[in-house]
């Protein structure tokens, strides 16, 4: 066998797996050729279609963020990390934590290119004993919900 033969056989095996990937029901090469860049067409709109949704989606419903709370002996160690700079976000959080009957005792916030939040929170009232690190948490996490509704 010639080694013109080989590389013809090869370019046919190659067309074949083609074929068989995209699912043609074509059997010269320029229709498999035209099968597998329609395919590749309908890919790129399956994608953008997906990237479209996944934009939607994550507008919709909350930034990538990190909330934890910790037990102190008089409040709570509060920590929030966004990874986007949420002008607005922090008066939401300082109205939580009033609404929670929480003074703000010490607090260290960056709003430059994400928002960062380490604050310390003992309570003001007498009702705010009953309140527990979750209630906490979850209580910002609703902050930062509502304010990403109203953006």
């Amino acid at each position: 066998m010639s080694s013109r033969d080989r590389k013809k056989a090869s370019v046919h095996r190659k067309l074949q797996r083609l074929r068989s990937v995209i699912n043609s029901p074509a059997v010269n090469k320029t229709s498999i050729i035209v099968d597998a860049s329609r395919y590749i067409e309908e890919l790129k709109e399956k994608v953008e279609m997906l990237n479209r949704e996944i934009g939607t989606s994550t507008s919709q419903n909350s930034l990538p963020m990190q909330v934890s709370v910790e037990t102190l002996e008089k409040g709570f160690l509060i920590n929030v990390f966004l990874e986007k700079n949420c002008p607005g976000l922090l008066v939401s959080i300082l109205e939580t934590f009033e609404e929670l009957g929480l003074d703000v005792l010490d607090a260290r916030v960056s709003c430059e290119d994400n928002f960062q939040l380490e604050a310390i929170g003992g309570d003001n009232q007498s009702n705010a004993e009953g309140i527990d690190a979750q209630m906490v948490k979850q209580a910002v996490m609703q902050a930062i919900s509502k304010w990403t509704e109203n953006i």
